[in-house]
C-alpha cells in the first residue's frame, strides 16, 4: 500500500492525542499508577488476542527480544509512568508538547550510542523545538485554567520524553536486525512493561485490581479501557508499523504532531482556553522536529 508508513504515523498521532486526553480524565479520578497498570493489563489482553487470532508470525532473535523487553521497561514502565504523573500535574496538552522533545533526545542519544552524527540543520531543529516548548512552558498561568504549569509537572514530562527517546533507539536496533510485525513487537513491549511493574503493583497500597476498579471507579475504568484501546493497543502498534514501513525520521516527524492535534480537541471537548502563544509554541516545536528529521 502506498504511503503505508506515513499514514500509520499520522493515525498513531491522532490515536495518541485522543488517548492522552482520555487518560488525563481517568487519572484525575483514579490516580496515575492505577491507570498506568490497568491500561497495560487491558492492552496486553487486546494485543495477545489480536496476535493469536490473526496468527502473526513470531520469529525473533534473542537480541531482538532483549531490546524489545528493555524498550518496554524504559519507555512504558518508566517513561509512561512519569508521563501519566505529568498528565495529573499539568494536563495532557502541555505534557504532550514537552514530549515532542523525544525525537530530539533520540537523535542526541543516537549520536553517542549508535555513532550517528548531527548535522548543522539537526542542531537548529533541536534548538527550535526547545524554543517552541519554552514559549508554552513559560506562559503566564491563567487563573481560570484547569491546569497550571508547575516545575514538578515539567520534570515529569521531561523524564517521560527521555524514556520515550531511549525507547526509540532500542526499537530502532530491533528493526535494523530483521523485519518484525508491528503488533507482535508492540505485544512484547507492553507485556514486558507489565511484568516489570507487577511486583511494584502488588507491593503498592495505591493499586487495586481492574475488577475492583470497575466496581468502585466505573467511569475511570471505562476511560482507561478506551484509552488503552486507542493509545496502547492501536497507537503504539501503528507507530511501530510506521517505523517499519518508512524512514524513521519521517515517521517520528509525523507522530510528533500530537500537540497540534490536541489543541482543537482540548478546545472543543474539554473547553480549555487556548492562547495564541500556546498555539504558536506548539507549531514552533513541531517545526523544530521537522527540521531535525527532514534534513
Amino acid at each position: 500500500m502506498p504511503y503505508a508508513g506515513e499514514l500509520s504515523a499520522l493515525l498513531s498521532a491522532c490515536l495518541w492525542a485522543g488517548s492522552a486526553l482520555v487518560f488525563t480524565d481517568a487519572i484525575r479520578r483514579a490516580g496515575s499508577f492505577q491507570v498506568n497498570i490497568t491500561r497495560l493489563i487491558l492492552a496486553s489482553i487486546y494485543l495477545i488476542i489480536f496476535v493469536f487470532v490473526l496468527q502473526f508470525e513470531i520469529n525473533l532473535s534473542m537480541e531482538q527480544l532483549f531490546y524489545l523487553c528493555l524498550s518496554g521497561f524504559i519507555g512504558l514502565s518508566l517513561g509512561d509512568t512519569f508521563l501519566f504523573m505529568a498528565f495529573r500535574e499539568i494536563g495532557a496538552r502541555i505534557s504532550m508538547l514537552i514530549m515532542s522533545l523525544a525525537p530530539a533526545i533520540a537523535a542526541a542519544l543516537a549520536y553517542y550510542f549508535l555513532g550517528e552524527t548531527l548535522s548543522s540543520i539537526a542542531v537548529v531543529g533541536i534548538t527550535v523545538t526547545i524554543i517552541g516548548i519554552c514559549v508554552v512552558v513559560f506562559e503566564r498561568a491563567d487563573s481560570s485554567a484547569k491546569y497550571s504549569v508547575t516545575p514538578l509537572g515539567i520534570i515529569y514530562a521531561l523524564l517521560g520524553a527521555i524514556g520515550q527517546g531511549v525507547s526509540l533507539i532500542l526499537v530502532k536496533k530491533v528493526f535494523m536486525e530483521s523485519d518484525v510485525n508491528g503488533f507482535v513487537a508492540s505485544t512484547i513491549r507492553i507485556v514486558s512493561a507489565l511484568i516489570f511493574l507487577t511486583p511494584i503493583a502488588i507491593l503498592s497500597k495505591h493499586f487495586y485490581s481492574p475488577i475492583k476498579m470497575w466496581k468502585i471507579e466505573n467511569r475511570a475504568f471505562m476511560l482507561t479501557a478506551f484509552g488503552a484501546l486507542l493509545g496502547s493497543f492501536l497507537g503504539i502498534s501503528f507507530s511501530l508499523i510506521a517505523v517499519d514501513y518508512t524512514n524513521v525520521g519521517v515517521a517520528s516527524t509525523l507522530m510528533s504532531i500530537v500537540p497540534v492535534i490536541i489543541l482543537p480537541i482540548a478546545r472543543i471537548f474539554y473547553k480549555e482556553k487556548i492562547s495564541w502563544r500556546a498555539t504558536i509554541g506548539a507549531f514552533i516545536a513541531v517545526a523544530g522536529v521537522a527540521l531535525l528529521f527532514l534534513r
